[in-house]
C-alpha cells in the first residue's frame, strides 16, 4: 500500500495508484522545495488586546492594514478605527470575570495568524498569496485585516481574524486539522504565484513534530553564558519557568553521568519505521507507474533521515556543544572534579534497506 502523502501518512483506503497531484507532492517533497509556515501567534481576549495588537503588527502606524473590504487603514489610530468597525466592544464574552484560579479562559474576541515562506520568496508573492488564503476561508464570514513585513529574513504576513461570525454561524475556532490543511492552501496559493512551495507534515520529512520552544534556547544560552564568565555579574541565569526547570534537569543528570533513556523513544522509533515503510511502498507504486527516477530519489531521501531524537536528547546534545565551547573558549580543559559530560543514549535507527 503506497504512502497517501497528501492525507498525512495515513494509508489509503485500497489500491496504490498515485494521482498526479500525489507525485508532484512526493517530487516536491524529495526535491526539498521550500515549506511554508502557517501559525497562530496567539490572539486577544478583549478589544483592548485587539487594538495593542493591530496597532503593533501595523508599526504603529508606519504600515497600513488591508481589510477583508479592500480597505488600506493607515496611521497611529489604526487600531481603534479596526475595532470598532468589527464592533469589538460588543463581544459580549471579553466580560466574563476570570475563574477562581485567576486563569483567563474568555473566548478570543480576534484570532493572530502568520503567513511565511523560507528563503528568498518576493514578498509581493507571499501577499498576494495571503490575499487568495485569507478570502478563500474567511471571507464573508469572519472579517479579517493583514499586513506584510519584511523587516526580518524571510517575508511573512501578520493576519487578524475576529472569531465571532459575521452571520451568526460558529465562532471560529483552530484546530491541528485546519491548520494542515491551511499550510496546503497557502502553499497552493503560493505555487499559482509561480513560487516553489510545499506543505508535507514535518514526520514524513523525517523531522520532529515540533522544536524545542525558545524558552529552552534562551535557557541554554544563558547557562553558556554563565559558565564562559562565572564571575562577571548578571550572568547568573535566573528565574525558573517549567521549560527552563527541565533544562536544568537535564543539565543535572548529565553531570551525573546518565540521560535516562525516555519511554516515548520507543513510540517515536515505531512512528519513524512506519513512516519508512510507507515511503517504501510509495516507492513501489511510482516504479509500477513508470516513475523509477522519482523512485530512486525517495529511496535516497529516507536514507538521509537523520537519528529519532526526543526533546530531552535534544536538549543534551545542545548542552554538550554548549559546555565543550565554553571548555575552548576559556582555554583551559573542564574542572577535574567534574565529570565529563556522556554521550547521549540512543538506540539503533529504523532499518532502511
Amino acid at each position: 500500500m503506497a504512502l497517501d502523502i497528501v492525507s498525512h501518512g495515513r494509508r489509503g483506503p485500497g489500491g496504490s495508484v498515485l494521482t498526479p497531484e500525489q507525485i508532484e507532492q512526493v517530487s516536491r517533497t524529495v526535491h526539498r522545495a521550500p515549506e511554508v509556515v502557517v501559525k497562530v501567534s496567539g490572539g486577544a481576549r478583549d478589544a483592548g488586546g485587539a487594538k495593542a495588537h493591530a496597532d503593533y503588527i501595523g508599526r504603529h502606524g508606519k504600515l497600513g492594514l488591508e481589510t477583508d473590504e479592500g480597505e488600506r487603514v493607515v496611521g497611529r489610530d489604526a487600531g481603534a478605527r479596526l475595532v470598532a468597525d468589527w464592533n469589538l466592544d460588543l463581544s459580549r464574552g471579553q466580560y466574563r470575570p476570570l475563574s477562581d484560579r485567576g486563569r483567563d479562559t474568555r473566548p478570543k474576541v480576534v484570532h493572530n495568524i502568520v503567513l511565511s515562506m523560507p528563503g528568498r520568496t518576493p514578498p509581493e508573492a507571499v501577499l498576494e498569496a495571503a490575499r487568495t488564503f485569507a478570502r478563500e476561508n474567511f471571507a464573508l464570514q469572519y472579517r479579517y485585516a493583514m499586513v506584510l513585513h519584511t523587516d526580518q529574513a524571510h517575508p511573512h504576513v501578520h493576519l487578524v481574524v475576529k472569531a465571532e461570525h459575521e452571520c451568526g454561524g460558529p465562532r471560529l475556532t483552530i484546530r491541528k486539522a485546519m491548520l494542515r490543511r491551511w499550510r496546503e492552501e497557502f502553499a497552493a496559493a503560493l505555487r499559482a504565484q509561480g513560487v516553489p512551495a510545499n506543505a508535507t507534515p514535518a514526520p514524513l520529512r523525517g523531522r520532529a513534530t515540533g522544536g524545542m520552544k525558545d524558552s529552552i534556547f534562551r535557557r541554554l544560552r544563558a547557562l553558556a553564558d554563565a559558565a564562559r564568565a562565572p564571575d562577571q555579574p548578571g550572568r547568573t541565569p535566573v528565574g525558573s519557568t517549567f521549560m527552563r526547570a527541565k533544562v536544568e534537569r537535564i543539565a543535572w543528570q548529565l553531570q551525573q553521568g546518565a540521560l535516562p533513556v525516555e519511554p516515548g523513544l520507543a513510540r517515536l522509533q515505531a512512528t519513524r519505521q512506519s513512516i519508512i515503510d510507507d515511503w517504501r511502498s510509495t516507492a513501489q507504486a511510482l516504479r509500477r507507474q513508470g516513475e523509477e527516477a522519482l523512485a530512486r530519489e525517495v529511496e535516497r531521501y529516507i536514507q538521509a533521515f537523520p537519528p529519532v531524537r526526543t526533546d530531552a536528547m535534544r536538549i543534551a546534545e545542545r548542552l554538550q556543544s554548549r559546555w565543550a565551547e565554553s571548555g575552548a573558549t576559556r582555554g583551559a580543559a573542564p574542572d577535574p572534579g567534574s565529570p565529563p559530560p556522556p554521550q547521549v543514549p540512543t538506540e539503533p535507527s529504523p532499518r532502511v534497506p
